[in-house]
């Protein structure tokens, strides 16, 4: 007599998905939070030289941040187009898609080093640092840039693994990475006397010693699936052409964290010294965030290639409430921390008093957070690009005036961070649309 199998309950699929959620998700989780450790350690033991130093950190951070995270489209669009191959079944197309990301990344960080050089201190000045932070911002800022092309292919070469379903190399990688960074960073402030240079030569050296350790993975993978290693011109274009969507989204969106850091340097050296303590934070519990989001791009860009719209749809609403939920976490845990947080790294009472309220309107954010690091990985997964560019763009039209009207309003640090909760309410209102439409959901290993 036959046997049948019992159809899948809601329950049995829930499981099925946090199963995949947590595979993926737990590793990533590690990798991610590493990554903004990087700032706040260097902020850590640049904030003890002084408060200056420190500002100046805060604004070079942001615009080496910027510099490279314009392009995380390196390891956005390949995670997605990588694992609608392996869903589709096709190994080989999908590390031969992951290698001309990486010949992308080199190209773009060579191009962007040679434009920092020279600018440095131009741009610098641009954020409005003041004359005790200036010289700081452009140290850092000078030697730092010369990492930016090994930055861009680990962002690469992270793409690939993820869109592999393989997220625990990249946390192994990013842990080794945090610990070279951090003795290098003591060694060379302190030990060798370098100052803020120090910090950034550590930095520059760990992020070397990364990317090489993901060019052996890719390399050796590469070459066991038969996957050409030589650069092609038509598969470069084909990488950069896919990822112009994701840029413009991005580049939105650094805009905004850019006019953020611009109106808390106009408030004056404590306020940005705040700003860059909290926005070292929001950017650990934002990686954090998207740890679910990875777990997005690369299971529903494998269910869409595999053809599998129902389970790209419940994978979509398991993920969301996983993101509430983290949110919701994060959130009371900032709130509770507050008080012990800020001491780690500074000592200034003015700094503490101005950063204490704008933490408060962090925390109460989380949730709201959750929410659009999800969808955002989702349509990610789903290869929208699209309509993220043309999402991000309307947030950054609604919050760059709100912005700029606060120092003009006497507004203080944590208006700044009322208006950053405004922006991330809008782009949950816009990404909310679009999945509850279903127009994201196109099946193939090609969008």
């Amino acid at each position: 007599m036959l046997m049948t199998q019992a159809p899948a309950t809601p329950r049995t699929v829930r499981r099925q998905h946090d199963r995949e959620i947590v595979a993926l998700a737990v590793p990533a989780f590690g990798a991610l939070v590493v990554e903004p450790l990087f700032v706040m350690a260097d902020s850590a033991i640049v904030g003890h030289l002084g408060t200056a130093q420190l500002a100046g950190l805060g604004v070079a951070s942001a615009l080496l941040v910027t510099a490279v995270s314009v392009f995380v489209f390196l390891a956005y669009a390949t995670t997605a187009a990588v694992a609608r191959r392996v869903g589709a079944g096709d190994l080989q197309s999908a590390i031969r898609q992951g290698m001309d990301g990486i010949w992308l990344a080199l190209l773009l960080g060579a191009a962007v080093v040679a434009v920092v050089l020279p600018t440095a201190p131009a741009l610098v000045d641009l954020f409005g640092a003041s004359d005790t932070a200036a010289p700081y911002a452009t140290t850092y800022l000078r030697i730092s840039s010369l990492g930016i092309p090994a930055m861009l292919v680990v962002l690469a070469a992270t793409g690939v693994l993820r869109g592999l379903q393989d997220t625990k190399t990249p946390l192994y990688v990013a842990i080794a990475g945090f610990v070279a960074n951090g003795v290098l960073n003591v060694g060379l402030v302190y030990g060798a006397d370098l100052g803020i240079a120090g910090s950034a030569w550590g930095t520059v050296i760990a992020q070397c010693g990364m990317a090489t350790a993901y060019l052996v993975v890719v390399v050796r993978g590469a070459r066991s699936h038969g996957a050409s290693l030589r650069p092609d011109a038509a598969g470069i274009r084909a990488s950069a052409q896919a990822g112009l969507p994701l840029l413009v989204r991005t580049l939105s969106l650094r805009a905004i964290l850019m006019i953020a850091t611009a109106v808390a340097a106009r408030l004056g050296d404590a306020d940005v010294a705040a700003h860059q303590i909290i926005l070292s934070l929001w950017s650990l519990l934002a990686f954090a965030l998207d740890a679910i989001a990875i777990a997005g791009q690369a299971i529903i860009g494998r269910y869409l290639g595999a053809g599998d719209t129902e389970g790209a749809r419940a994978a979509c609403r398991r993920m969301v409430e996983w993101g509430v939920a983290t949110g919701v976490v994060l959130g009371l845990l900032v709130m509770l921390t507050r008080p012990l947080f800020l001491p780690v790294f500074t000592s200034d009472s003015v700094v503490k008093d101005a950063a204490l309220p704008a933490l408060l309107v962090v925390a109460l954010s989380q949730p709201i957070c959750g929410i659009v690091f999800v969808l955002d990985g989702v349509l990610m997964g789903a290869g929208d690009g699209p309509y993220l560019a043309w999402a991000m763009a309307v947030t950054l039209a609604v919050f760059l005036p709100v912005a700029l009207l606060i120092p003009t309003l006497g507004g203080e640090l944590t208006a700044v961070w009322a208006a950053m909760t405004l922006m991330m309410t809008v782009r949950m209102l816009t990404l909310w649309l679009r999945t509850r439409s279903g127009r994201w959901i196109v099946t193939g290993a090609t969008r």
